[in-house]
Parts: structure tokens; sequence; C-alpha cells
């Protein structure tokens, strides 16, 4: 019988290796079966700091096994727009289920946009189409894979089940606060799509998904655009899951060109601000710094009327480039699986709403790209970011060096005031935001401190409306899900947007009885 236990405190120091021992014991020195189930970290008090587990074990051989998927013959075809966290775990669902999916993917395979994305930071040579934000994987590729999220979703497990299973370590499954890290995500993102191959179903990378052709009020077949060659082609579905991502403005034009209900949305703005590593370690764990992982933090400040958040903070980890247009900037934050880079960083976010940026359907995305081209310009021009040391930003001024701490954008940083990039606002917040911060994260207003500017995609600017059943409410068999249908946002909460999207489809299917 498979027992469980709560509760476990483990001192910090090959605590592993000291719980095994300890579950042994209780199992009466025979474990034939010991799984983790949550691992966190509890450093409330920073003079006792102390691993926390969740175990199952057993004496004998048993095992935890889920019934396998029901699966369909002859599944009609369906075609999933993104190849993101929402389109690939789509893609991996329906592919469990019987179905060889057609993914259509604007941005190259990770081997070709791993290379774009190099050119990029070294050489300030942008491909609009292949990116950090599009191209296999999504945006979530290269910002270090973090996989937590404040949603109460009940596929959050599938999704962390279905990263492992690819190659992700086995460890997602059970940490408190479970991340990939960058490097690791593109091997998973390989044996995902030789997976989906395997089943029948097809990539098509460099095609921009530009129109679709609908009869009596349901899509029949959707148009795309080989980004390369100009060549246009049609593909006949079934359905089709939109899985843009929150980037794809000239698609969201298009969707409203062709009559696809969307409505605007409120998002947040702001910067990157990078501290040294270690000293936020310090700060977090005390003596211990030195003998645990580079610490995060999660920050939010309710001291000036717009409310200010810390997101997607990469410990040990780096500031990139996130553009995907022409003359704009756009910083973001990545981490490898090591998390062992010099600074940490997070991201500043201030909140906007619409009337900041007017009612109209495209304004806040408009809004966002005029921050983006006024930190293009601030940044030189070329790429370079703007930025600025906290101290110098809090008193208006210019910073001239940098102190203790250097900036780790990749194409290159300018100094150039912050407050003439981003809305008043959003100034005024953060100047307020960061000294309450410190107040329950000694040093987060450090003086040194880098602020690198602008982080302008936090979230979708619009939702694509769609019903109880998913689908559009403009279109049958169009079903918008992930970031970009403004639905979700991060990998966890996008990725199980499109499982819970598989199976709806699945489950109509199914229920008509024509292909079981």
């Amino acid at each position: 019988m498979i027992k469980r236990i709560d509760n476990i405190k483990i001192p910090v120091g090959n605590e592993d290796g000291k719980l095994y021992q300890l579950i042994k014991k209780k199992a009466g020195g025979r474990l034939g079966y010991f799984k983790i189930i949550k691992k966190s970290l509890d450093a409330r008090n920073k003079d006792n700091i102390f691993w926390l587990y969740s175990v199952a074990y057993s004496s004998g051989s048993e095992s935890e096994q889920k019934p396998p998927l029901k699966k369909l013959e002859n599944a009609p075809l369906v075609c999933i727009i993104g190849s993101g966290p929402a389109g690939l775990c789509c893609a991996v669902r329906l592919a469990d289920h019987g179905y060889a999916p057609v993914i259509i993917e604007r941005g190259g395979p990770v081997e070709e946009r791993t290379a774009a994305v190099n050119t990029f930071f070294s050489e300030r040579k942008l491909d609009t189409n292949c990116n950090v934000q599009f191209g296999e994987g999504g945006a979530g590729t290269f910002s270090d894979g973090k996989l937590n999220t404040q949603t109460k979703d009940g596929f959050n497990r599938d999704v962390l089940e279905t990263f492992a299973r690819f190659g992700a370590p086995e460890e997602i499954l059970f940490l408190n606060k479970p991340h990939i890290g960058s490097d690791k995500l593109k091997d998973v993102l390989k044996n995902i799509r030789q997976y989906i191959i395997s089943c029948g179903g097809k990539f098509l990378f460099n095609k921009l998904f530009n129109g679709f052709r609908a009869e009596n009020g349901s899509l029949r077949a959707v148009t795309f655009r080989d980004v390369k060659t100009g060549e246009e082609d049609e593909l006949e579905v079934s359905a089709a899951v939109l899985a843009l991502g929150h980037s794809a403005r000239d698609t969201f034009r298009m969707l409203d060109k062709n009559g696809i209900l969307m409505e605007p949305r409120d998002f947040a703005v702001g910067v990157r601000i990078e501290h040294n590593a270690f000293e936020i370690s310090r700060a977090q764990y005390g003596r211990f710094a030195k003998m645990l992982p580079a610490a995060d933090y999660k920050l939010v400040s309710h001291a000036h009327e717009r409310n200010v958040f810390t997101f997607c903070m990469c410990p040990g980890g780096v500031v990139i480039p996130a553009a995907s247009e022409e003359g704009g900037v756009v910083v973001n934050g990545m981490s490898d699986y090591a998390r062992d880079a010099v600074n940490s960083n997070s991201a500043l976010m201030v909140q906007m709403y619409r009337t900041d940026f007017g009612e109209g359907l495209f304004d806040g995305m408009e809004f966002q790209r005029r921050l983006e081209e006024k930190a293009f310009l601030a940044g030189g021009s070329d790429y370079r970011a703007p930025c600025q040391l906290f101290g110098d930003f809090l008193r208006d001024r210019v910073s001239q060096n940098f102190g203790s701490v250097a900036p780790t954008y990749a194409a290159g940083v300018k100094f150039a005031p912050l407050s003439e990039v981003l809305p008043q606002k959003a100034v005024e917040a953060l100047k307020v935001a960061v000294p309450d911060m410190a107040s329950r994260l000694k040093g987060f207003d450090c003086p040194d401190a880098v602020l690198t500017g602008v982080e302008s995609r936090f979230s979708s600017p619009l939702r694509i409306v769609r019903g109880e059943d998913r689908q559009s409410v403009s279109l049958k068999n169009l079903y918008p899900c992930g970031e970009g249908s403004g639905y979700s946002g991060g990998i966890t909460s996008s990725a199980a947007d499109g499982i819970r999207t598989a199976e709806y489809i699945f489950n109509v299917h199914y229920s008509a009885g024509r292909y079981i």
C-alpha cells in the first residue's frame, strides 16, 4: 500500500540523501516505491532554513499509474497555429488521442531560431519572424522555462508531466517553484516535435497564418504564406486552434479585418531591474546563502495609486533583447538551468488601464509599440537598450558610470533617462514602489541596481472572445487559446489552456460517434 507523509523537515545540505534514509527507516528498511511529491524551501527564519517535503512511499513494488487516454480512429484534421506552450501542449494531447495535428509556425525550428536569436544578440540584426517572440517554443523558450503559476487549473499537473515526459528535469514534478532552464528547454522542444511527427503530425515552419475560409459560419480552411519565399497555400481542416502568443500584432489586425470579435485588455509595462545574485541570496537566506541555489523573490507594492509588482524573476540570469518589430526595443529575462550567472533580474511592472491608452481595440497595442519605439531611440537607434542606475533614476539624472552591478543585456546599453521612455504614471509609481519593496527585501533599492527598458510584452493587449464551448463567438471550429487569446498568462497556464482545448475538441469528435 502506498503511504504519504507531509511536512517532513530536512536541514539544508545533502537533503535528498537524508530524506531517502528517513523514509527507508519508516518503511522498515525495505523501500520498494519512493516518490517526492513536493519540495519547497522554508526561509522565513534566516537562522533556521530547511527544506519541506511531502513524499509517497511503499515497502512493496506498487506504483502510481494513470489509465491510458482514449483514442480516435481516423481522427479529423486539426490545425494548430503557433508552437508556444499552448500550441505544443495542445498538439501533444491531440496526438495522444490519435490525431495527427498540423502545426503552423511563422518562426523556425528551435535550431534555426537559436541561430537567429544569437545573431540578433551579437550583431543586432533582427529577423521579424524568427526571434525571441516567434518560433518553436514561443516566447517562453528564451525566458527560463518557469513553470510556477497562480492559477488553480486542474491541468497544471498534466503540463508538468508533459514536459518531464519529453526530457525536462524530473524535479519539476515536485519543486514548489519548478523551472526547466532555457538551455534544457530546447531539447524538450525537439523531443516534442519528434513525437508529434511520429504520430503522423506535421510542422510547417516559417509559415505565417494570414487568413481563413469559412462557410455558413464555420471554419473550413486556413491560409498561410511562406515568410521566405512568399508562396501562399491553403489547408482544409475540421478545426483550428489559435495559439498565437501575445506579440502577433499583424495577425490580430488580420483577424479583426475578417470579423473575428476581439476586445481590449488592461496590461502592465515597466523595466528590468538587475542586482548582484549573491546579494539577493544573502538578503533572503542570510548565512545559508552559499549553501543554496540563487534566491528568488516575488514582491508587490501598493504604496502608490498604481500597483507595482515583480514578474518573471530570473535568479542567476540575464536580461535579453526581445524585440520582434524593426525600430523597437523590448527587454525580457532569461536563466539557464543552473541559474549561476552573476546577476539576478526581474521585471518591475506598473499596471496600465484603458484610461491611459484609449478605448479603441488596438489602442493598447499601439501604446506598447510607441514605448518600444521610444526605447529604441533612447538606446541609440541600433537595438541597444536605454538603462539607468536606480539611484540616478530616483534623482532624475542620467547615469555616468556603472557601480557594483554591470548590465547583462546582450545587445549593449546606453545611459538614458528612463523617465523620457516610460509613461509618467509608471515613473512616479516606480520611484515610490522600489524603496517600499526594499522594506521587505534588504538592498532591493540599491543605488547601483541597473534598470533597463522597456518591458512591454507582459501580456496580450487583446482578448479573442470565445464562448463556453471554447470556440470563437464569431466562427465555429476556431479555438483561441493561450496567452495570445487573452485567457492565460505564462507558460503553465497557457499550456494548461492548450490541453483543455485539446480535450474539448476530442470530446466533441468522440461523442459524435463517427470516429470511435
